[in-house]
């Protein structure tokens, strides 16, 4: 009966926990795996030697995960795994996200431009899915070919930074914040301040630093599309790709809108889903044929033992429950849509 109870327990796990992103713990036996760790899954099948590799890129972005196997690590390692095989002719970024961590987000771009600096011949192809707005977008600009479905939502280009007030509520139930500080502006998106007592200065401060962060984003989008129609004019694909519409920045105001839209605007090359992005990915990849695999960590039947011996110990899965909750912090800087901030 125990052997029985065992037995379902460990389907329902196998059957929930994405492997394919999981953040593993320490202690597990692919924390502190390397890019060589990952077992290639077909999701094409050809009888061609050359290959087509699928990231992912899903879910809220961030920086976190439980045993240093954070998605950033994630991204980079399959990446670099996809470099160091000679049979890989392109790269498929595939992105459903709303966004999430400027640092991670910005992270992730900057790996695949170093990805593209390190094989040229090998060029990255973003694949949008349902969702690739702001940070979801941030990380595809940089790809040297981007496709989105008609009804992608897209676009979202802006930062946001949230906080709560509550000092309010500290009042009515007679409760009064004792502060001490080394500065003026120490106590900074502080919550316990009321907003009358948080002057103008401040305000311009923290609005700054969301003009900056707002400004690398658009750099970004601005050189990786400028970039990327290069590139592609350089290898006669002129024809095929799109240039940023005299009117892209119009858009950039926080705004989401659909795949359509961004084609028209110059923000993605070509609508479809993953089969246009494979086809396309052939084509800038020079091969006629080629298997398309994704990167999955193996699954070890040691790792659902010690998963289940580690529950209590609050170990961070990814589990597929047909939604995200993200993790909104505090004070943090996000690329991510408005509509997707649920706490």
């Amino acid at each position: 009966m125990v052997v029985a109870i065992l037995a379902i327990l460990m389907l329902v796990v196998v059957t929930m926990v994405d492997f394919t992103n999981l953040a593993l713990p320490s202690g597990f036996a692919g924390a502190g795996y390397n890019d060589g760790y990952f077992e290639e899954a077909t999701v094409e099948a050809s009888t061609s030697r050359n290959k087509i590799a699928i990231v992912d890129v899903n879910g809220v972005i961030t920086s976190y995960g439980a045993g240093g196997s954070s998605m950033v690590d994630l991204v980079k390692k399959k990446l670099k795994r996809a470099g160091k095989d000679e049979n890989v002719k392109a790269v498929i970024l595939r992105v459903d996200s709303p966004g999430g961590e400027v640092l991670a987000s910005d992270d992730i771009a900057m790996a695949v431009q170093e990805f593209h600096r390190k094989n040229q011949n090998k060029p990255v192809i973003a694949s949008m899915g349902s969702v690739a707005a702001s940070g979801g977008y941030y990380v595809s600009a940089p790809c040297r070919w981007i496709v989105a479905h008609p009804l992608t939502i897209t676009g979202s280009i802006g930062v946001i930074m949230q906080g709560m007030n509550y000092r309010g509520l500290m009042d009515k139930v007679g409760v009064k914040p004792n502060t001490y500080k080394s500065g003026t502006h120490k106590d900074m998106l502080s919550g316990m301040r009321s907003p009358e007592e948080i002057p103008a200065e401040e305000k311009k401060m923290i609005q700054s630093l969301i003009g900056e962060t707002y400004g690398r984003f658009k750099e970004v989008v601005k050189d990786g599309r400028e970039t990327a129609f290069r590139m592609n004019k350089m290898h006669g694909f002129e024809e095929d790709a799109k240039e940023l519409g005299s009117k892209w920045e119009e858009l950039a105001d926080g705004r989401v809108f659909s795949g359509k839209t961004a084609f028209d605007n110059g923000y993605v090359d070509e609508l479809g889903g993953l089969d246009v992005a494979i086809k396309r990915a052939k084509t800038l990849g020079g091969v006629s044929e080629a298997r398309v695999v994704r990167y999955n960590i193996p699954f070890d039947i040691g790792n659902i033992f010690r998963l289940l011996g580690q529950a209590k110990a609050k170990t961070e899965v990814k589990v597929d429950f047909g939604f995200d909750a993200p993790k909104i912090k505090s004070g943090y800087l996000y690329f991510i849509a408005p509509s997707f901030l649920r706490r």
